[in-house]
């Protein structure tokens, strides 16, 4: 690029990262292809253990669980829509979706739910750790494809990985934010009461902050299945792949009948996990 009429040259930012890129690549290979066998091996047997349910069982099973923790309306909802899903035959691609968001808001919260609760307990940490959140959720989506296949070659994996850097923030931030909202008077009664920091955490803190917690974990699940399609372009299989494909096709029908298939699935996980949140 030109760079005529500026004051400084342009820095060479895109090599350096460049450099950074295969610097890790070379010396970290062996644990990147560690991660990616664990990841894989992961989601290909969750995908199998759910194939090995009959599908009107799992969909009778998932009705249920609707019912449970909502309502039976919600609970009809999922028996028709799943019913619906697996009539168009869309089944198997399900089934790898919910793998790869299950997968990645799991590990989101194993990782996201400690930072936070370590940002709740510490000023400076939570002045470091709140900048690289703006990064991770403004940086568009697409971008982090590129180091994923790079680090994970192509398939569930860099899908899994790009899942959860993307959708990882909202757990952290608010975990941090429910704790620290914790009623001042409440704490400092449990700091009377000779409370340490752990028991202060586990029995009054956090139970507290649960609500908020769970709100977050549930934009999590969401955030999760907004990047189910772009997590095709690097062959993360499943519905994404089906809405993908029917763009490069332009086949409009294919192509609702997937999106259509992503809609019930994403509104029944987030109604049962905004009603276990109200529980």
């Amino acid at each position: 690029m030109d760079n005529e009429g500026t004051l400084f040259p342009k820095l060479p930012l895109a090599q350096w990262v460049e450099s950074f890129v295969d610097f890790l690549t070379a010396s970290f290979s062996a644990v990147f292809d560690t991660i990616t066998a664990v990841l894989g091996f992961i989601t290909e047997n969750f995908v199998v253990l759910l194939e090995l349910v009959p599908p009107i069982l799992l969909i009778v099973l998932v009705a249920l669980l609707a019912w449970w923790v909502v309502n039976w309306k919600l609970g009809l909802f999922g028996l028709i829509g799943l019913g619906l899903i697996n009539n168009l035959g869309y089944w198997p691609e399900t089934l790898e979706t919910v793998a790869l968001v299950l997968v990645s808001v799991v590990i989101s919260m194993l990782i996201g739910i400690p930072i936070g609760i370590w940002m709740s307990q510490k000023n400076a940490v939570q002045a470091i750790i709140t900048p690289i959140l703006d990064f991770m959720q403004t940086m568009p989506a697409f971008v982090y494809l590129i180091p994923a296949v790079v680090f994970f070659s192509l398939g569930m994996v860099p899908g899994v990985v790009a899942t959860i850097i993307f959708s990882m923030p909202p757990t952290v931030r608010l975990t941090n934010l429910g704790i620290r909202q914790v009623d001042q008077e409440l704490i400092e009664a449990s700091n009377a009461f000779g409370s340490s920091t752990g028991q202060r955490l586990g029995k009054v803190q956090i139970p507290l902050a649960m609500p908020t917690i769970m709100a977050g974990i549930n934009q999590t699940i969401m955030l999760s299945l907004s990047m189910v399609v772009i997590a095709s372009m690097v062959g993360a299989p499943g519905l994404g792949t089906v809405v993908y494909r029917a763009v490069t096709q332009v086949a409009i029908g294919p192509g609702f009948e997937g999106g259509l298939s992503l809609v019930i699935l994403a509104m029944l996980l987030d109604r049962i996990t905004q009603g276990a949140n109200k529980d």
